[in-house]
């Protein structure tokens, strides 16, 4: 199959399974979508019993697609800048500090927790993985996925408040936890040694460098969208944004996801003020709501269907299982201890360490990131990096499809009766809603 037949067959199924959860499941789309693409997923492999050939044919297409590019260099860019548009800065600052430790030293937490965690569980249950791998897997899936957070935290009703905390966390992690992957990455590889003059080097030029350039690239289209008032050229200015800059960053080696999320958030709330017109801001957000949906289904039908590649043996199987509450354990303990230090100064809202321990969803980029480990290198081979694609995975099912459906209850719960009825409802997709009136 070419190309466009292969995006036409994903295009496809993730329309029908939409519809099929819509008319008949009726949970959150993106949950709905990728739990009909691994039901199909199974009744292909269940198949393989009587008719050999439907699974290899299945497993042939799907193996075509490369889901690491696909998503780090196609539709991460997209997705980011998307959702940063309908987060506000001012929610944002109020959180500055959480979002910054959590962003940061918790990122760097759960990857030494994970990764110590994984490598006595490996021996645990026979499986010899080394140090260094099970950091490099520590890497991978401590970071927050802001695709599968906002896309769910769109339907979740949860308070304002609780939306500046956990998307902004979301938005900015992802970026420093893929520099601390190729920092893992390269130990691996061989390519480099553990050396910290490299990595705060490898840091300022992926990180800050990302934040500088999106600031650039936000601020420029926020000048030219200021001269203009047709919302057509303003849609598609904000598109070349998206687009064009991501791919520059990439060219350039800095972070895409940083510089997506800055870019995103500059032209959303100073743009959307003082630059756009009511009829321009209406389009633009319907036009990114309706990318944002698109490329969300694709996705999470890729992820479903991308188990038929994965090997799943006795030990991964039994790892995985031990995995997922070992994760979660790491995520109490790098949430904790940065709510614990601010809380010597600033109140949090009895429930925050719960709260963003339980939110803290897994997605498509640890499973991209996860395919992305060369088969060959230093420290293995093919069995190694298996085995970190099937306990990748089953996190990540585990945490889209469980953590993403109670995620609302549990944040219901946890601040109970004191919740306010009208904060309930208000949750990160509609907060556009609340900005002040257009300037031109």
């Amino acid at each position: 199959m070419d190309l466009f037949q292969i995006a036409a067959a994903l295009i496809t199924l993730a329309a029908v399974f939409a519809y099929i959860n819509h008319t008949l499941l009726k949970l959150p789309m993106t949950i709905g979508v990728m739990i009909l693409s691994l039901i199909f997923s199974l009744i292909l492999l269940l198949n393989g019993a009587f008719l050999p050939s439907i699974p290899k044919t299945a497993e042939a297409i799907i193996s075509q697609i490369d889901f690491s590019d696909a998503l780090m260099h196609g539709m991460l860019g997209f997705l980011l800048f998307a959702g940063a548009l309908h987060v506000e800065l001012e929610d944002l600052a109020q959180q500055r500090w959480l979002i910054g430790l959590l962003s940061t030293i918790g990122v760097l937490m759960s990857t030494f927790i994970v990764g110590g965690i994984t490598y006595g569980l490996m021996s645990f249950v026979g499986i010899e993985l080394p140090l260094v791998y099970c950091l490099l897997f520590g890497a991978l899936i401590s970071p927050t996925d802001p695709i599968a957070v906002l896309s769910i935290l769109k339907q979740a009703g949860a308070p304002r408040e609780w939306g500046a905390k956990i998307a902004g966390e979301s938005l900015f992690n992802d970026g420093v936890g893929v520099v601390v992957f190729l920092v893992m990455l390269e130990i691996v590889t061989g390519e480099h040694e553990f050396d910290m003059l490299h990595i705060g080097k490898l840091f300022l030029t992926e990180a800050v460098g990302g934040a500088i350039f999106g600031f650039v690239l936000g601020y420029t289209a926020f000048l030219m969208l200021r001269k203009i008032d047709n919302y057509q050229t303003e849609v598609l200015l904000s598109l070349a944004t998206a687009a064009g800059g991501y791919a520059l960053a990439l060219a350039l080696h800095i972070s895409g996801p940083i510089a997506m999320v800055v870019a995103g958030l500059m032209l959303g709330n100073h743009g959307r003020k003082f630059a756009m017109s009511d009829r321009t801001q209406e389009n633009l957000d319907t036009f990114w709501e309706l990318v944002d949906e698109i490329l969300n289904s694709v996705l999470f039908v890729l992820i479903g269907l991308e188990m038929l590649v994965f090997t799943f043996t006795r030990e991964y199987l039994i790892a995985g299982i031990l995995l997922i509450p070992s994760v979660l354990l790491a995520r109490l303990i790098s949430v904790g201890v940065p709510v614990r230090v601010i809380g010597l100064k600033k109140s949090f809202t009895p429930g925050v360490i719960a709260i963003l321990t339980w939110s803290g969803l897994r997605g498509g980029i640890s499973v991209a990131l996860a395919l992305s480990i060369p088969v060959n290198t230093a420290f293995g081979g093919a069995t190694e990096r298996e085995a970190l694609l099937a306990v990748t995975y089953m996190i990540v099912v585990f945490s889209i499809i469980v953590q993403g459906l109670t995620i609302q209850p549990f944040i219901r719960y946890q601040l109970g009766p004191t919740m306010d009825a009208t904060a309930t409802s208000t949750s990160l997709e509609a907060n556009k809603d609340d900005l002040g009136p257009a300037q031109k």
